[in-house]
């Protein structure tokens, strides 16, 4: 009877099978991070399948960019019309009229909210 229960114990005893699978588990391991970052340098935020997202993200941005410079060029040549060195009287008039609410008789006011 002794010899039957070694024979039980042999048949399911896992050592064999861990021992046959150590060698190979640094290689499972090398390839189980080629995998991740290679599946993640695809379909990541910054990966190869996202550049058209970027790309138009990218285009909206200097678009975006674009209208400000203009904006800020043309703020920029009020803001020195205003100045004491060179005062415009059409500008000067005109920033007055609208802060005071006075217009000319002549003129013709269509108000907007704001």
């Amino acid at each position: 009877m002794k010899r039957d229960i070694g024979a039980v114990r042999n048949a399911f005893d896992s050592r064999p099978v861990l021992a046959s699978i150590r060698p190979y588990l640094p290689t499972a391991a090398l390839a189980f991070l080629i995998f991740y970052f290679g599946f993640h340098a695809f379909t990541g935020d910054r990966g190869l399948l996202s550049s058209d997202a970027r790309d138009a993200a990218l285009a909206a941005k200097i678009s975006e960019l674009h209208k400000v410079r203009v904006e800020r060029q043309d703020l920029e040549a009020r803001a020195r019309l205003l100045r004491d060195t060179s005062l415009s009287a059409d500008l000067l008039e005109e920033r007055a009229r609208s802060l005071l609410g006075f217009a000319d008789p002549r003129d013709y006011v269509i108000r907007v909210k704001p």
